[in-house]
């Protein structure tokens, strides 16, 4: 298809699932789901650090190949398996997105993939935005 650029990070769930870790079509960049590195799992557990934050942070960082990072996020939508994490990933949200503000949806979910997993997050991105 012309036009749409894809890139992937290596992760064997790409591969089963036969996924891409962002797509680009025309001005629109979408980051699939993503969950915190699970490589050291030990350490997950945190709903705030070790969740949200590395997670959004993951996000954003599929975006650098497409010369773009948090500022030209337009949508964010978090999903939570405990409702009681909604203000902990709520703040790690706001410290990175607080001046860009894109639309965000808050998503309860029973479950992920991983156990270990609190948070994933999906972002969409307009390059029409970068500087």
């Amino acid at each position: 298809m012309t036009g749409v650029e894809r890139t992937t990070s290596g992760s064997p769930w790409q591969e089963s699932v036969g996924s891409a870790r962002a797509v680009a079509a025309g001005d629109l960049v979408l980051v699939g789901g993503t969950m915190p590195p699970v490589a050291g799992a030990a350490a997950l557990g945190d709903p705030y650090e070790q969740q949200a934050r590395s997670a959004l942070t993951e996000a954003v960082a599929a975006l650098e190949p497409f010369g773009l990072g948090a500022a030209s996020v337009v949508r964010t939508r978090l999903y939570i398996s405990h409702a009681r994490d909604a203000e902990d990933v709520g703040r790690a949200h706001r410290e990175l997105f607080g001046e860009v503000r894109p639309v965000s949806t808050l998503v309860l979910v029973s479950g992920f993939a991983d156990s270990r997993v609190l948070v994933e997050v999906e972002l969409e991105a307009y390059r029409g935005a970068a500087p």
